[in-house]
Order: structure tokens, then sequence, then C-alpha cells
């Protein structure tokens, strides 16, 4: 999972390092924030690309209409959990079609709202794929100072607007009994696989 930000090429580069042959998906939360996130990950993808020799595919996944469906369809303060459930659910079924064994991500316990163990827990209930998390324990100065020696850091943090759909007070605890209720409101599998369906490779 790629996103324009300081942490996640730095999960992908120690994946990496270690070996692992890796397919990357970027969810496109247009119109919700600009292009500069998704510039930002192709910038990171041909820095990894040249250090690692390695293709490093990349899905672009239209988000933004999910988004709205979530904004005008459930309570706006779970909103990053259920963004993060359908995000999940999205690289999930793009990880089975390309026989990918786990999924991976840049979050750090504790690090912005939807990274608190109780949030973490219920996004992640919604996929059946192991999720490694290579930065989890890390904080974010740990992070930054990875992301400054191998080259990400500069590009992580050009101007670019920020996701404009986050709640202004996003709930840093959630139950799963909680988001179930709030996902009986919508079509959650003809949401993901529309998303899926329009996604690019690039």
């Amino acid at each position: 999972m790629m996103s324009g930000g300081i942490d996640s090429p730095v999960a992908l580069y120690y994946l990496l390092r270690q070996g692992h042959d890796l397919l990357t998906v970027h969810m496109d939360n247009r119109p919700f924030t600009d292009e500069t996130p998704l510039e930002k990950v192709t910038d990171h993808l041909e820095l990894l690309r040249a250090r690692f020799g390695q293709k490093l595919p990349l899905y672009v996944v239209p988000h933004g209409s999910t988004q709205v469906t979530l904004m005008r369809s459930t309570d706006r303060h779970v909103g990053c959990v259920l963004c993060r459930r359908f995000m999940w659910r999205s690289a999930a079924k793009i990880a089975e079609r390309e026989g990918a064994e786990f999924l991976a991500t840049g979050e750090a316990l504790g690090q912005v709202a939807s990274q608190t163990l109780s949030n973490m827990r219920s996004a992640t209930a919604a996929v059946g794929l192991p999720i490694v998390r290579p930065l989890i324990g890390f904080d974010k100065q740990e992070i930054e100072a990875v992301a400054k020696s191998i080259g990400t850091y500069g590009i992580s943090t050009r101007p670019g607007l920020c996701c404009q759909a986050v709640p202004d007070k996003p709930a840093t605890r959630s139950a799963l009994v909680q988001i179930g209720a709030e996902e009986e409101r919508l079509d959650v599998e003809g949401i993901v696989d529309d998303c899926v369906r329009r996604a690019i490779v690039m």
C-alpha cells in the first residue's frame, strides 16, 4: 500500500531489502486531494526500482467515489476506519488476482487516529491475508531519518494537498460491532468490485 507520504516508501524499502518480490497499490483519493500524491508515489517507485532492480508494478485504484459514499451514508467520526477497510479490501482483491501472499503498509502504532491499536484492528478485520507492518514500533523521527538516508524524504515532503475527506474529529477507538452496523448501509462488495475494475496498472 503506497501513499505519497513519508512512511510507505520506507516500509517498501525494508521489504525490498529483505528480498521480497512486490507490487504496489495506490488509492487515488481525487477529488479529495490533488495529483501530487500519485506523482510522489511514481517518483518513490522510480528511485526504489533503480536501487533494487525490481519492476514494482503500480496499481492506481480510484477511491474518491468511495469516499463520497462514506461521507453521505455513514457516521463521519469513524470515516477513517471505514475508508481503510475499503482500501484493504481493494488491495486484497488485487493480491488475490496477482497471487500475492501478504499485504504490507507503512503504519506505525499510534501515529495518527487510524493507527491506534483499536482502529487498526477494526480496519484490517475486513481482510483475511496476513498484514506486514515493518515500521510498527518506529517513531516519526526514526522513520524520517531512514527516509532521508534512502532519498525518499525530499519527495515525500514536497508541497501537496492532504486528503480533504478526513473528518474534523476522527474516532481514535472503534468497535467491530459499530463498524459492521455502518457497513450494513452500503453495498460493500459492489463498491470494492467497481474500484478494482476501474484500477489502472502503471
